[in-house]
């Protein structure tokens, strides 16, 4: 398993000196705190050498400590069972499941208290008989006072690295081992067999609890037995601070502020500081030190007498040194290995709890920390040692529970499990970065262990006060698990979403946040993959809908995520890159969802409710009502630009062409091209679109299209182009001033009035080209029309057979007809502009462009000398400029407009040309004759566009006309009172009654049957009976003065 690099407090932990054979095992890689908090002034070093002392003299009389034999002494935990009243058979180490075994050369083969925590035996091979043989010669040769002297190794032990070169060593005595296991230098080891040697002179059965060690180490050992001064200096600092925490800092028995002794005491401590104190039989400071501390060892709770002295029981100091030795019990070569002679050990440093205050329930406890400690600084890779932790809390949950508890054991009880607690559940509130699938089983055990920790906790610590996540009636271990859940889920979404963030900051460029998102989704995915199959199934044990909750609480995560992403998208200008990077987020934010959802739904199968309740906390992205809505909002973002762009066209638009090529309105096209431009973009869109969505485009551009359309048919009516019609005259052409006139013009030379007044005969010779700019620029409008609706048509494809449409469900709910156009009005607009422009331009050309050669001048005066010849040459000069301005599918059209116009403005002159024209029944062969060569002009026109069928059906009103003009007059008399009477209602034999004919009303709807028409040719028509007719008729004037 990988370590874990954290730089934060560590625990303490058992060391050595640079001297010891024993380097640092426990590197501060770890987040542990120690629950017992730091003694000033105080080491793990000073804790193991002050253990190993309190051990060695508890354990003196036993064999392998130095004497020969065992010797018989008196141990308040050997008679009072450590103070729990002998009930110890479910205690690890401590009971009498594990004796030591008798004098004698061997080991345990195995071990009750592994076999109980569930760790495995240490594989070595047995001990040979020659190892047994060597083992007996070296006894006879051991020193009494050597380490492993007095001819007594009886309780042997095999313990690795016991070898030595050349030769097989007799097993370890249990002195041996445990100074090779605490990392005794042998120096140390010999200074404190001298000094018990001196102190128990005649005393060999003094008690270990009546012996004052420190003290007795100051009085016995000289600078002469150090090195140097140094060493001995640092030692009796050492021995000092023991003394000083035990007696003054941390007594059992709490110190009166006033003690004279312990105010001797501090003084001393505080002269030690610079230099070693003088320990001489003669010294008045060794004297003062040794009343001092006696003093305050010997006291009682009571102020009585007392046969025990109290110089290490004070907490924290006594469970400091305890620790120093549980934690020798691991193997010094594989530190995640409890050593077989664990039960003999542990055996042994049950001697020490009258010295140093522990009792059985203490005992369990630091032995339920000191495995839980060594699993954490041994890089949490033997999970053994964590379940014998946990198997252990068993044991310490019954012991919380006895009413007899002492106040000290509560605090201790409080501290190691607050930590335990603390650390395990640090691991769980973010199991994703602390373990994977080779630890996930790790969790198996840590979930149990923070159960167990937490009830006994609740249960037995009074005041404990809990965590708000643990407040609550319905607070249950599902409930925890619950929290680790939601916690880790969102701890590892964090840490990936910080990863992402290469510059290692906490803020992620706008451009990479659409990316980073879709990574992120990707991300979360596979995590709640990896929740499902490598998680749940550990977690499920106490959760019945664990990755249930993990996908809810990613859900949520990326949710916050996603709605701060599409706040600031929508505070931001709307591009169509952003709108797609947009829209790519939102698709995979909705495929992340459904696996989520998926996720909830599979994991809650079993459950009553289905899973609804987490599925009910999981507020939907709404991913498709969002994506409509950013759709819609871009559509109008776009046409409220498209209507930016109409305004502009409408302020700017000259309608010239934007150039020989291109023969149209430059706005056109950019009205065309940002159609184009939107419909593209629109599809670029990653995600398909209802035809409903669609039409929200289309007809927006339509109204645009619309706008536009009727922008270009604002060009006027042809009525602005016609003439006024002249008041209705009877011809009187023999006038008193048309004869002075003409006597006139005789004898000076004018010329005649009809040609002066009408441009002359000069101009009408030799015409010139009369298309204006203003004509030009309708044909523009014509082109642009035609333009428009080409490229209409090149949209609607793009629209038909795009693939991203989604046909509407119903279809009832389809608006298109199959093979209609999306663009249908402005196809029906583009028609009815078209025929108006045309139309308008038509009568522009004629009667303002060419009216001086055409209806100002043609038959004026009279026919023969003002024929149509003029005329033509003008109209084939501007039909020839329109068909080179005038696109090709325009040009049909515009012409026939023409020829309407023409055969308009020729009607007009036959009909309505005013005084100045009068014709005879003789004219009528020339009029036909011209009427005719302005037919062939149309004919000819073009090539083929237009055909002697249409020019003939468009001329047959113009000719029924001109046949009129070939009547006589009483002929045109007859029809004209007959179709007058018919109109009118009055019957056809009405005149012959004497009935007055009415006037027949002016339609402007020429032909030959009409009574206004007949009318106007007789008005026209230069004889008496028609003269007299009118008169008599309908009283009309004669013409105006000038031409009678």
């Amino acid at each position: 398993m990988a370590h874990h690099h954290l730089r934060l407090s560590t625990i303490t932990t058992t060391t050595t000196t640079s001297s010891s054979p024993r380097s640092d095992p426990h590197p501060p890689r770890h987040d542990l705190v120690s629950p017992f908090g730091k003694l000033d002034g105080l080491d793990d070093d000073d804790f193991r050498e002050a253990a190993y002392e309190v051990f060695f003299t508890a354990c003196r009389s036993s064999p392998g400590f130095g004497s020969r034999s065992v010797v018989a002494y008196y141990n308040a935990a050997a008679l009072d069972d450590g103070g729990d009243g002998g009930n110890g058979s479910s205690s690890f180490g401590s009971g009498p499941g594990s004796p030591l075994k008798p004098p004698g050369v061997g080991m345990a083969v195995t071990s009750r208290v592994k076999r109980a925590l569930g760790l495995k035996m240490i594989k070595r091979p047995p001990p040979s008989r020659r190892n047994s043989l060597s083992n007996g010669n070296n006894n006879n040769n051991n020193n009494p006072s050597s380490p492993g002297g007095g001819g007594s190794p009886r309780v042997g032990f095999t313990v690795p690295g016991a070898a030595e070169a050349g030769r097989m060593r007799r097993p370890k005595t249990s002195a041996e081992i445990m100074r090779q296991q605490m990392g005794v230098t042998e120096q140390s080891d010999n200074r404190l067999r001298k000094t018990l040697m001196r102190t128990l002179v005649g005393q060999m059965g003094r008690r270990a609890e009546t012996i004052i060690l420190p003290l007795e180490l100051l009085r016995h050992l000289k600078p002469s037995e150090f090195s140097d001064a140094h060493e001995y200096h640092q030692w009796q600092k050492r021995q000092l601070k023991i003394l000083e925490t035990g007696l003054i800092i941390h007594p059992s028995i709490p110190l009166d502020k006033s003690d004279t002794s312990a105010a001797k005491l501090r003084t001393i401590l505080k002269s030690a500081e610079t230099k070693a104190v003088d320990t001489g039989k003669n010294s008045e400071t060794m004297r003062a030190l040794c009343n001092a501390v006696v003093a305050l060892a010997w006291r009682s709770p009571d102020g009585g007498p007392t046969d025990i002295c109290r110089w290490a029981d004070g907490y924290p100091l006594n469970v400091e040194i305890y620790l120093s030795l549980v934690r020798s019990i691991f193997d010094t070569k594989d530190e995640t290995l409890v050593l077989d002679e664990v039960d003999e050990l542990l055996e042994l440093m049950k001697k020490t709890w009258s010295t140093l205050g522990m009792n059985r329930s203490m005992h369990n406890l630091c032995f339920a920390w000191v495995l839980f400690e060594q699993y954490v600084v041994t890089g949490q890779c033997e999970t053994d040692l964590l379940g014998a932790s946990l198997t252990m809390l068993a044991e310490v949950g019954n012991d919380a529970k006895k009413v007899d508890r002492e106040e000290v054991y509560v605090k201790m009880l409080a501290c190691v499990l607050s930590a335990m607690k603390k650390w395990c559940e640090k691991r769980l509130l973010d199991y994703h970065g602390n373990f994977d699938k080779g630890t996930v089983g790790i969790m198996e055990n840590i979930v149990p262990l923070v159960f167990s920790a937490g009830k006994i906790l609740e249960e037995d610590v009074p005041c404990y006060v809990t965590s708000p996540q643990e407040k609550g009636d319905d607070y249950s271990s599902g409930n925890k698990v619950d929290y680790y859940i939601r916690s880790s889920s969102r701890n590892v979404f964090a840490k990936m979403l910080e990863d992402q963030n290469a510059n290692g900051t906490t803020i992620i460029e706008a451009a990479k946040v659409s990316e980073v998102l879709i990574k992120l989704a990707r991300e979360t995915e596979e995590l709640a993959s990896k929740e499902k199959d490598i998680f749940s199934p550990v977690l499920k044990k106490w959760h019945p809908v664990s990755a249930g909750v993990a996908a809810a609480t990613l859900h949520s995560c990326y949710g916050t995520l996603l709605k701060q992403y599409l706040t600031g998208v929508s505070s931001s200008s709307s591009s169509s890159s952003l709108m797609n990077e947009t829209i790519l987020v939102l698709q995979r934010a909705g495929k992340l969802e459904k696996v989520l959802v998926q996720m909830v739904v599979e994991d809650s199968a079993d459950c009553e409710d289905g899973g609804k309740a987490v599925v009910r906390e999981m507020i939907p992205y709404e991913v498709d009502t969002i994506i409509l809505k950013l759709l819609k909002q871009w559509i109008q973002e776009k046409l409220k630009l498209g209507k930016e762009n109409l305004q502009r066209a409408k302020e700017t638009e000259t309608w010239n062409p934007k150039s020989k090529t291109e023969p149209y309105a430059h706005s056109a096209s950019e009205m065309v091209r940002f159609a184009k431009e939107s419909i593209e973009s629109f599809f670029e869109i990653p995600v398909n679109v209802s035809e409903n969505l669609v039409y929200d485009l289309t007809d927006g551009l339509e109204h645009l299209f619309g706008d536009y359309i009727t922008f270009i048919a604002s060009c006027g009516s042809k009525q602005s182009y016609l003439p006024t019609l002249p008041p209705l005259t009877r011809c009187n052409r023999d006038s008193k001033f048309l004869k002075l006139w003409k006597r006139a013009a005789c004898k000076v030379g004018l010329e005649d009035p009809s040609q002066s007044m009408h441009g002359g005969s000069d101009q009408a010779n030799h015409p010139r080209p009369s298309t204006s700019r203003g004509t030009q620029r309708l044909y523009i409008r014509l082109n642009t029309l035609h333009y428009i609706l080409s490229k209409l048509h090149s949209l609607d494809k793009t629209l038909s057979l795009s693939p991203k449409v989604t046909p509407p469900k119903s279809r009832f709910g389809n608006r298109r007809q199959l093979g209609s156009s999306y663009f249908e009005h402005c196809r029906s607009a583009i028609k009815a502009a078209t025929q108006h422009v045309s139309e308008v331009a038509a009568y522009r050309l004629i009667f303002l462009d060419s009216g001086p050669v055409f209806y100002s001048s043609l038959y004026v005066g009279d026919v023969v000398n003002t024929r149509i010849k003029p005329a033509l040459r003008i109209l084939k000069q501007n039909l020839t400029l329109l068909c080179a301005i005038v696109t090709d599918r325009a040009q049909p059209l515009a012409l026939k407009e023409v020829m309407r116009a023409s055969f308009e403005a020729y009607l007009m002159v036959l009909l309505a040309g005013g005084g100045s024209r009068i014709f005879s029944r003789l004219d009528h062969a020339m009029i036909e004759e011209d009427f005719e060569s302005l037919k062939r002009v149309f004919c000819a026109c073009g090539e083929g566009l237009m055909g002697e069928d249409e020019v003939a059906r468009e001329a047959e009103t113009v000719e029924g006309v001109v046949a009129l003009m070939g009547e006589s007059t009483e002929r045109l008399v007859e029809d004209f009172s007959i179709v007058a009477c018919e109109s009118s209602g009055m019957g056809v034999g009405a005149a012959g009654f004497g009935r007055k004919l009415p006037m027949p009303p002016t339609t402007g709807r020429w032909n030959r049957t009409d009574p206004n028409t007949i009318l106007r040719v007789l008005c026209h028509r230069d004889d008496r009976a028609a003269n007299h007719f009118l008169k008599r008729t309908f009283h009309l004037a004669k013409r105006g003065g000038s031409l009678g």
